[in-house]
């Protein structure tokens, strides 16, 4: 009967549903079957011992693949209390491994003994000692007691010892500011709970060790079932990164609804990640490694972060020291206008004053006279104002219109006034037989035009190649021909600067996204003690303190936007010493070196988004051009004529960046990319040493083999004489004494930061050609005029203080992220800044100073004829 009953039931099941009391019968059955195949494919039925177990106290059974052990424990859950719950167990097995199953209320944990752990090329090591905390999921009553099931299995005919022990985990929830001892190994992760305190937001987990090895991981991870706390899967979710001896990671409220999280501590089952050695094993089939001890002793501690209130001081402290450069220059600039005020005052109203006012307002000569010349004439409208061309022109000017009723009292009577007569009739005369010669020179503002004719090529072979140059020499070119040459330099780099910076940014956000989606904080290089994340931002502090780097970029081109405007009121006026004294005026570069720095300030906070091997060229990248544009201004200020062109110096600075990019990629450990790189390096400095020794007037041909031989042997074997351009001569072989020591470093050393090592090559050239500058224009007799000494002290004094705080070293990418953060340390400043920001403060103010050091240093010469001013 009942068989026709199923009959009829499962032919009815294919009109309609089945009735419900045949579907547990159907289990019922099926269960039984399968324990029946099951038993029989043994040997026999399996025996099921459940005992009820207790906490604290040591199992040691035995199991067979005839029996089947189940431990069955309980604790009480409260809703305000989390007690976590370690199971341990240790066995040494022979054969078949044994087969642990953790059933809780909400979740399932097993593993085997020996657990096996794989490492790099799929070696693979056995454990035979296991610790696993369970998971304790969240409860929604005050309190409940809880059971869970620890079940022992094994397919091994024979029986196989172990030991297992079920205990409560002290301090499993961490407490603010308190700290936790433990200790971890490959099988034996630890991980702790922590809840976030009302009115906390923001916190930093930080575990510290004093073993360097074995290598750990920390992670961060939400309150939910399973939790991955081992090598092979701890990276699965949540924020990580590996350690030696040192880790942070700065956890927020609002990336875990729960208001909670786990703090999970891995020791992985090897050291490669971290930098340590691999041993070199003997790799065979299925082949287990014995790893030895690696268990290690680990603290946690979970510190509150900083508040709103310290991100709002750090932002305004930045953006106060650099709005007070402005503030001072505003006030350098109405005192120097208060001073030319006055010097007007001086033709203005000469009567009300005595001679000896008059000449200290007008300045005297070294042996106390008044000036005798319009070159002396114009030497008080200097002293390092940005005003002196205008200042000139108009003192002239209201010198004319006082001479009617001056005329009443006999000149004699008044030699000063006299002699002022004199001046004014001189330079009348003088502009307009200057204005004149430049009506008529300025028929064609080409360039190209001055060097077709043979006649011209020749008198530059003349003019070049005198023992003794003066500027006067190279600045015969028409001045709007230079200017527009020495302007492209400024629209180059804004157009390079935006081709640049724009891929930069799309390439850096892409890092960060990367970084917050995966929780691999091992991508990017932060100091993470001093890593305060605002918005997607990881580490706000090092972007924010770049600003000084824009702030005075911008400053910079402001100043020189003033000084050209003076200048050029100046041009037009036809004002005598803006057209034939001093160094030539040209600001094109100073615009170009603004925006250089600019850019440095904009690229290093992109490059501070995530900091890493493969991004530090963006960082050094504008270092580089900063470097190369003060070197041509040092050189165009008595070269102008044959300074190089925008596009040659430009496509060198691009050879330079690429020299970069290879080296980053190719460069650590490869001999031959060091050989070409040192041979290409030498032959550069060869080449541009005799560029700069014949002042361009050779030929790279054919030939040049033959003319070296020729010159070798004609000043070196038949007669010994010395140089003809001795000054010249001693700066390029300090250079090339100085590249072929660097060159040679390089070779030997190999270093792995390629970036820095170049820009080194770049800075120390830079030092020695402007140490050589100083050195001779002192030499020439020239001097140094107030603001410009007060910058270059300034400046050598932020530098060494600069210099102090880079080199603390608090990241490098050189190494694993994990030995890394061995260099990290806590803020310094505001509890916000670390020393790399403070080398950012720094460094940018370092870099303005030199900026008007270069702007200032030869104020001097603006009274001083251009035909007496020695080239070196």
């Amino acid at each position: 009967m009942m068989v026709w009953s199923c009959r009829k039931s499962r032919h009815k099941s294919s009109h309609g549903p089945a009735p419900c009391w045949i579907r547990p019968l159907l289990v019922a059955w099926l269960c039984l079957c399968v324990t029946h195949i099951c038993s029989g494919a043994v040997g026999g039925s399996k025996n099921v011992i459940q005992k009820e177990a207790e906490f604290d106290i040591t199992y040691n059974d035995t199991v067979t693949s005839e029996n089947q052990t189940i431990y069955a424990f309980n604790h009480t859950v409260s809703r305000n209390k989390t007690e976590g719950v370690r199971v341990s167990v240790l066995s040494q097995v022979s054969e078949s491994p044994i087969l642990f199953v953790v059933r809780q209320k909400q979740a399932v944990l097993s593993f085997q003994i020996p657990l096996i752990l794989r490492g790099l090329y799929q070696r693979k090591y056995p454990y035979n000692h296991v610790a696993r905390t369970l998971c304790q999921p969240p409860t929604r009553a005050a309190s409940e007691t809880q059971y869970f099931f620890v079940d022992v299995s094994t397919l091994s005919t024979q029986g196989t010892n172990y030991q297992l022990r079920v205990s409560r985990v002290e301090s499993f929830t961490l407490q603010t500011d308190k700290k936790f001892s433990f200790t971890a190994s490959p099988s034996e992760p630890q991980y702790f709970k922590y809840v976030f305190p009302d009115g906390m937001d923001t916190v930093i987990v930080k575990v510290n060790s004093d073993m360097i090895f074995p290598c750990s991981v920390m992670s961060i991870q939400d309150i939910q079932c399973p939790v991955y706390d081992l090598d092979n899967n701890v990276a699965f979710i949540g924020m990580y990164q590996t350690m030696t001896k040192k880790g942070a990671i700065t956890v927020q409220r609002k990336d875990f609804p729960s208001n909670s999280f786990y703090v999970v501590v891995v020791v992985k089952t090897e050291d490669e990640a971290c930098g340590g050695p691999l041993r070199f094993y003997p790799l065979r089939p299925d082949e287990l490694i014995d790893a030895g001890n690696r268990s290690k002793v680990l603290d946690v501690m979970v510190s509150p972060a900083i508040n709103s209130e310290v991100y709002g001081m750090g932002m305004l402290f930045c953006l106060g020291i650099f709005l007070s450069f402005y503030l001072l220059t505003f006030l350098v600039a109405c005192l120097e206008n208060k001073r030319m005020s006055k010097k007007r005052e001086v033709f203005q109203n000469p009567a009300d004053m005595s001679p000896a006012e008059t000449a200290s307002l007008l300045g005297k000569n070294g042996d106390g006279k008044i000036p005798a010349s319009p070159n002396e004439y114009g030497s008080f409208a200097d002293n390092g104002s940005t005003l002196s061309s205008e200042a000139i022109t108009d003192s002239a000017t209201s010198t004319d219109n006082n001479y009617g009723y001056m005329g009443h009292e006999p000149f004699k009577r008044r030699p000063i006034l006299n002699h002022l007569h004199h001046i004014a009739i001189h330079i009348e005369r003088s502009l307009e037989s200057v204005g004149r010669t430049r009506l008529e020179s300025l028929s064609s503002v080409e360039e190209d035009d001055y060097d077709t004719l043979d006649d011209i090529n020749s008198d530059k072979n003349i003019v070049r190649t005198k023992k003794y140059l003066c500027v006067s020499d190279l600045a015969r070119k028409d001045k709007r021909v230079l200017s527009k040459k020495y302007q492209i330099y400024f629209w180059n780099i804004a157009t390079i600067a935006v081709f640049y910076a724009l891929p930069v940014i799309q390439l850096v956000i892409t890092y960060q996204t990367v970084v917050n989606v995966t929780g691999n904080q091992d991508i990017c290089y932060y100091n993470f003690l001093c890593a305060h994340p605002l918005g997607a931002l990881s580490a706000f502090n090092n972007i924010l303190s770049n600003v000084g780097y824009v702030m005075l970029g911008l400053l910079f081109l402001l100043i020189v936007l003033k000084r050209d405007i003076v200048h050029n009121r100046a041009v037009v006026r036809n004002n005598l010493n803006s057209l034939e004294y001093g160094i030539p005026k040209h600001f094109g570069l100073f615009y170009a070196m603004g925006t250089a720095l600019m850019m440095e300030g904009l690229l290093s906070a992109c490059y501070h988004v995530c900091p890493n091997y493969t991004n530090f060229q963006f960082d050094t990248s504008f270092m580089y051009m900063i470097a190369g544009l003060c070197m041509l201004k040092l050189y165009q200020k008595r070269h102008p004529d044959i300074n190089a062109s925008a596009y040659t110096a430009y496509a060198c600075l691009a050879a330079v960046i690429f020299f970069s990019v290879l080296g980053v990629v190719f460069g650590r450990e490869n001999t031959a990319f060091w050989v070409i790189f040192s041979v290409i390096h030498i032959l550069a400095t060869l080449l541009l040493s005799t560029q700069l020794y014949y002042m361009g007037r050779w030929r790279l041909d054919s030939g040049v083999l033959r003319r070296v031989v020729y010159i070798i042997y004609t000043d070196c074997i038949r007669q010994c004489s010395g140089p003809m351009y001795v000054d010249r001569m001693v700066l390029l072989v300090m250079g090339n004494i100085v590249n072929w020591s660097l060159a040679a470093y390089g070779l030997i050393e190999r270093p792995n930061d390629f970036a820095s090592y170049l820009l080194a090559i770049a800075i120390c050239n830079l030092l020695l050609y402007f140490a050589f500058y100083i050195i001779m224009k002192l030499r020439s007799g020239e001097r140094i005029q107030c603001l410009a000494l007060v910058c270059i002290l300034f400046t050598a004094v932020v530098w060494g203080f600069a210099l102090y705080f880079f080199f603390q070293g608090l990241s490098t990418w050189q190494k694993t992220p994990a030995e890394s953060r061995e260099h990290n340390r806590d803020c310094i400043l505001l509890s916000f800044f670390d020393d790399h920001d403070i080398w950012h403060f720094l460094s940018s103010i370092a870099m303005f100073g030199s900026f008007l050091v270069l702007l200032t240093m030869d104020d001097d010469l603006d009274t001083t004829q251009r035909d007496k001013i020695y080239v070196f």
